[in-house]
């Protein structure tokens, strides 16, 4: 099982964990359910993708707020 962690508004790819880690330690089980099945997909060999947000997409809503209205900041 792998973790991978991706940009939700560039799809940049932010990290991939190898190592067995619990959904617990992780944070994962501190999310409501609408939080989990907004930001989590469980893959069928147990891989799980994380959507999260990178340091430039961060920067950029911080500079830029009507990004917000947007689904996406790299289209």
């Amino acid at each position: 099982m792998s973790i991978y962690y991706t940009c939700s508004h560039c799809n940049a790819h932010m990290g991939t964990l190898e190592e067995k880690i619990s959904e617990t330690k992780l944070g994962f089980a501190q999310l409501d359910p609408m939080m989990q099945r907004e930001l989590l997909t469980y893959k069928e060999n147990g891989d799980i993708h994380v959507k999260t947000i990178c340091e430039e997409c961060h920067q950029a809503f911080l500079q830029n707020p009507d990004l917000y209205e947007r689904g996406n900041v790299i289209q």
